[in-house]
């Protein structure tokens, strides 16, 4: 009793043995892709029921990796426009179209496959120019333009390859110590340092190429003196490829919070699509293993200048257990042949490094402590399906310190959150593939009671169900009390 989502190609010695078993699941992938458009369609239509909110934000509640990119692929339709607001190509969305076809997105919001909504990068975001066009490109090479379609902020910062040089002289240095961070080496941190520092250069730089080249030489310069002959960066041949670069981007670039006030002036919806997540926030976060960014409700507002008193839904995004990639304390971890066995059936690898995930049991702790600081107002629980095959599931509800102290928030204290013993309910598994189910009346029962358990313990309305990674495989629940 599979799950939908299929392995990697190739499976390892202990693997081979479920063979069969992963055969089966890309069988059901397959079979599940070649059912007619229409009915994917209408089944995804379903599962979108309209939301009332003219301004939705949808944000990741774990260590991110939750699946917020088809939540807002699938909310996109209802949407005129949907904005980034932080982070940069660290991020990775994957979504699928109603035909199946798989897009990995790393800048590009996730509803531009939406054809009638306009896409914003925000001031929030950190912009790495030539990565940008190879996704646009990759995109169009799908039949996806986003020719009229795509605005980025004229106060967006640039993230140049120095920052990624710096990124890897950075992390080479913590190798040693064992202190490493473990980050995507994209340059995010970087880039946001430079835009702390206040010496970074900005999108609305490009209308000025003879000072851009000035201010890209002393950023460079600020990189030969910490790092010496470690650092390897050809600035003269970065500013001949930003004049290239300029003339490609000027025609996208707009002041984008005058933009979104005036579309939102004129009753047009608003989906603000969140990157990363709350647990990898730079302050509220397991620091400093975290992001560069502010990936909750806070980053939001700072980086696209539309304030919080124009958000009417604040989604949150949870998987049904939890991963991590990178460093860092990560109190449910799993270990051993289950954790390998729900990486393999949850396809659990990095959308943009690649890696391997950590796999962990759902944390309540975690979960409560991001509800509380976004304010969420619904949740989307994504995967489901993977947990199908497990005789019991575990839920973390409370975390115990050494002197037997029950902690129902996260610690600052990375000593402490490391050490704390975590109190489980174990709860009965399903036993039976739900990637097919569509209506929450045809959920299994104790399929049914995990969720609302998780409900009960948080206190908000897990709204969406999500059963597989297409569009269509998305349950609606009702409230409690209309089941």
């Amino acid at each position: 009793m599979l799950s939908s989502h299929g392995l990697k190609p190739g499976t390892s010695e202990r693997g081979a043995s479920r063979a069969p078993a992963a055969a089966i699941r890309y069988a059901r992938l397959c079979l599940a892709r070649t059912r007619s458009r229409s009915t994917r369609v209408a089944a995804a239509a379903v599962a979108a029921e309209r939301l009332d909110a003219q301004v939705c934000v949808v944000l990741g509640t774990q260590w991110g990796d939750e699946g917020k990119g088809k939540l807002v692929d699938i909310l996109a339709r209802q949407y005129d426009i949907v904005a980034r607001a932080q982070g940069g190509a660290n991020a990775g969305h994957t979504i699928y179209d109603d035909a199946g076809n798989k897009y990995a997105l790393h800048l590009v919001p996730s509803g531009i496959l939406n054809r009638n909504s306009t896409c914003v990068i925000g001031n929030g975001v950190v912009l790495h120019l030539p990565g940008l066009f190879e996704e646009i490109e990759n995109l169009k090479k799908k039949g996806v333009s986003v020719k009229n379609r795509l605005k980025i902020s004229d106060r967006a910062h640039l993230l140049f390859d120095l920052h990624k040089e710096i990124d890897g002289l950075r992390e080479a240095e913590l190798a040693g110590t064992g202190k490493q961070i473990g980050t995507t080496k994209r340059g995010i941190g970087p880039a946001y340092s430079s835009k702390a520092t206040r010496n970074g250069l900005r999108v609305c730089d490009l209308q000025k190429l003879d000072t851009f080249a000035e201010k890209l030489r002393k950023l460079s310069l600020d990189g030969e003196r910490r790092f010496g002959s470690g650092f390897i960066y050809d600035v003269d041949g970065d500013i001949v490829k930003y004049q290239e670069l300029a003339k490609k981007v000027l025609p996208f670039v707009t002041d984008t919070v005058e933009y979104l006030h005036t579309a939102y002036d004129e009753g047009k919806r608003i989906l603000i699509e969140g990157a990363n997540a709350t647990m990898l926030d730079v302050d509220f976060g397991t620091y400093p293993y975290v992001t560069s960014s502010n990936p909750s409700i806070g980053g939001i507002a700072t980086g696209l200048g539309l304030p919080p008193t124009k958000y009417d839904a604040v989604v949150g995004v949870v998987k049904a257990y939890t991963t991590r990639v990178g460093a860092g304390p990560y109190p449910t971890e799993i270990f051993g042949d289950l954790a390998e066995r729900l990486r393999e059936i949850g396809h659990e690898y990095g959308t943009t490094t690649g890696r391997p995930r950590r796999i962990g049991w759902m944390d309540i702790v975690a979960l409560r402590y991001s509800c509380r600081i976004n304010g969420l107002t619904h949740l989307n629980i994504t995967k489901l399906d993977v947990l199908s095959e497990l005789d019991e599931i575990k839920i973390g509800v409370a975390y115990k310190t050494r002197d037997g102290q029950t902690l129902r928030s996260v610690p600052a204290d990375l000593e402490t959150l490391e050490n704390v013993e975590v109190v489980y309910e174990t709860v009965p598994g399903w036993k039976l593939d739900i990637s097919g189910v569509r209506e929450w009346k045809d959920m299994p029962q104790a399929a049914k009671d995990y969720v609302q358990r998780i409900e009960d313990l948080i206190g908000i309305h897990c709204k969406w169900i999500g059963v597989g990674p297409g569009r269509d495989a998305l349950v609606v629940k009702p409230a409690k009390g209309k089941c």
